[in-house]
């Protein structure tokens, strides 16, 4: 795959390129490249935007600076340009960048990530460049560099050699393998700190059921939907002690809490 990102920082993502499964992914063919557009501006001074018509604060990236940008880059009509790469600009209002989606664009052989700034882009660049407005949240920053990283991160380590290892990217939140669903909860030693048990399913050496398991708290992850902390697996596994047993045994070993209900609501619907 071939990465671009056209950015009045390129050297912010000199630090990007140096993590390890950008390393990796650059060792097995993946190619990034950042280019500034203030080289190709036909204005002067390396002036690259101007203010909003109709008044307001900020400044706008122009529209013929990123064509001139474009076209020197790929010396093509940045309008034909877009028939023939993924050419993605990134804004608050684009759409909301999930798992399907990093999965359909790293499929792509090559794309290209519009960096704007302050108030963005001409609105021309986006209908008449831009294959697809993207954005990594509702909430915005003060230009597209760190939206890029995000992107290309989430994108890399779909790729082929990428991650150490092949399987780290099959099960992880959002993932086809688990259905759409937050990842599983994972633990280390020590098995047992300040009280605190790692579920005996787990140190087991079952794994049949240990993969039973971590679908099981992936599923309850998914129902309870996003919260501001996850779910305490002990007040979940009290819930359904209520309930009948679990065929897995306690979340943990430790007692159960009291102390009133959980403030996340029961795992189960």
């Amino acid at each position: 795959m071939q990465l671009d990102v056209l950015t009045l920082f390129p050297e912010w993502f000199e630090w990007f390129s140096t993590q390890r499964h950008v390393r990796n992914a650059s060792q097995h063919g993946h190619e990034i490249r950042t280019f500034n557009p203030r080289q190709w501006t036909p204005l002067s001074g390396g002036q690259v935007d101007d203010t909003p018509f109709g008044g307001g604060a900020g400044m706008v990236l122009r529209v013929d600076v990123m064509d001139k940008a474009l076209q020197g880059i790929y010396n093509q009509d940045p309008v034909d340009l877009r028939n023939e790469r993924r050419v993605i600009a990134l804004t608050p209002g684009g759409r909301m960048l999930d798992d399907a989606f990093v999965d359909e664009l790293a499929g792509e052989p090559a794309i290209t990530l519009l960096c704007g700034r302050y108030e963005g882009f001409d609105e021309r660049i986006v209908q008449h460049f831009a294959s697809d407005a993207v954005s990594v949240g509702r909430f915005v920053l003060s230009g597209g560099e760190l939206a890029a990283m995000v992107v290309m991160d989430a994108v890399l380590r779909k790729l082929p050699g990428a991650l150490g290892h092949a399987e780290s990217a099959l099960e992880e939140s959002f993932s086809q393998a688990l259905g759409g669903d937050p990842e599983y909860p994972h633990y280390t030693r020590p098995a047992d700190y300040r009280g605190w048990k790692v579920p005996g399913v787990l140190l087991s050496g079952h794994h049949e059921e240990i993969a039973t398991w971590r679908r099981m708290r992936s599923q309850e992850r998914g129902v309870v939907g996003p919260t501001a902390h996850p779910p305490d697996p002990e007040s979940a596994a009290g819930e359904r002690r209520a309930a009948g047993p679990d065929v897995f045994g306690p979340m943990s070993d430790a007692a159960p809490k009291g102390g009133g209900p959980d403030p996340f609501g029961p795992m189960n619907p």
